[in-house]
């Protein structure tokens, strides 16, 4: 039952950065788009993103609520170690769902629609950036649990470059899933096109953070590179990662925008086995040489075996709902285009 729990929590981070990620980016996109273009933009990211943002949240609970059940002793040290980004996030969550909510939904347009509209671009580059603070933080062995200062033992663990690094490159990553998937919602080519073309400076700015993340990585005695390449799994998820990538622009340049969703979906998984194989079963390593199991370090047993029951018993109701819920709005979209 404890894989059946572990294996839950890794496909609700997976979906949360598939599904959560493409919702970010859309806000990411705006904040980088000239001002004159950005109604255009969150008229189509409200109606291609709108109706589900709420669900997207529902990944991240279940892992919060996994780990917290499951790995009370995760759950405490990292809580407490990582309060200050792990603060910084949930205030990025909130204020871009109220953000969000205003925006769309008040009937009068004055001017605090203009605050509405920063606070959600500003949030929404906010909270991927501090969620791949906290995770990079997480396996870079930095967390320093005998500090005897407030600065070595909640700042200096996640203030520095390697996770700094890792945040922007998620901000990229959820740009570029945006990007793609906005693509495929736009009936026009010129709308099309100044989407990919999102996407292409998104996967530069990526590629050039995912430099930067070698570089300090390397500076800081992260042995980055042999947990990426140094192991048949994760060499194999990195060739599929770059396969998958080449054909995501494959069929971007061959029209089939919507077909390359797949294709992005798939490096995202990818890149997401390539970096959390090597650790396992260490979800936390601690700059003492030690580290947090998810096998030796998980609840009792008959906690666990409920979790797994609760788990399975969820998922007949909520995957069932979830994928009408995505198809009704999309049969409903498809509906209103045609009658435009």
């Amino acid at each position: 039952m404890l894989y059946i729990v572990i294996a839950f929590l890794w496909w609700s981070i997976l979906l949360y950065l598939l599904m959560g990620g493409a919702d970010y980016g859309a806000g990411i996109l705006e904040l980088l788009t000239r001002e004159g273009n950005r109604a255009g933009l969150k008229k189509t990211a409200y109606r291609a993103i709108g109706p589900i943002w709420e669900a997207n949240h529902m990944w991240l609970i279940i892992a919060v609520v996994i780990i917290f059940v499951g790995f009370p002793d995760v759950y405490s040290l990292v809580s407490v170690h990582l309060h200050i980004p792990l603060t910084i996030m949930l205030m990025g969550i909130i204020a871009r769902g109220t953000a969000f909510t205003f925006r769309n939904y008040d009937a009068v347009h004055d001017s605090w629609h203009r605050l509405y509209d920063r606070i959600y671009m500003y949030s929404s580059f906010i909270t991927p950036m501090f969620l791949g603070i906290i995770a990079a933080t997480a396996i870079s062995g930095r967390i320093d649990t005998d500090a005897t200062d407030f600065p070595s033992g909640y700042i200096l663990n996640w203030f520095n470059w390697f996770p700094l690094s890792v945040g922007l490159f998620t901000v990229c990553l959820c740009g570029s899933l945006a990007a793609i998937f906005l693509a495929g919602e736009v009936p026009g080519s010129d709308e099309k096109w100044r989407f990919i073309r999102k996407a292409k400076q998104m996967n530069g700015l990526a590629t050039l953070f995912m430099v930067l993340l070698f570089v300090s990585a390397s500076l800081q005695g992260i042995p980055l590179f042999r947990w990426l390449f140094g192991n048949v799994i994760s060499l194999i998820a990195d060739v599929i990662a770059a396969a998958s990538l080449a054909m995501t622009w494959y069929m971007i340049y061959q029209s089939r925008v919507k077909t390359s969703r797949f294709y992005a979906g798939l490096m995202v998984m990818s890149l997401l086995i390539s970096v959390s194989y090597p650790h396992f079963p260490n979800i936390v390593l601690l700059k003492n040489g030690g580290s947090l199991s998810i096998l030796d370090h998980a609840a009792p047993s008959a906690t666990i075996n409920a979790l797994g029951i609760a788990l399975l018993a969820g998922s007949v109701f909520i995957l069932p709902a979830l994928v009408y819920l995505i198809w009704s709005f999309a049969k409903k979209r498809s509906v209103v285009d045609e009658d435009h």
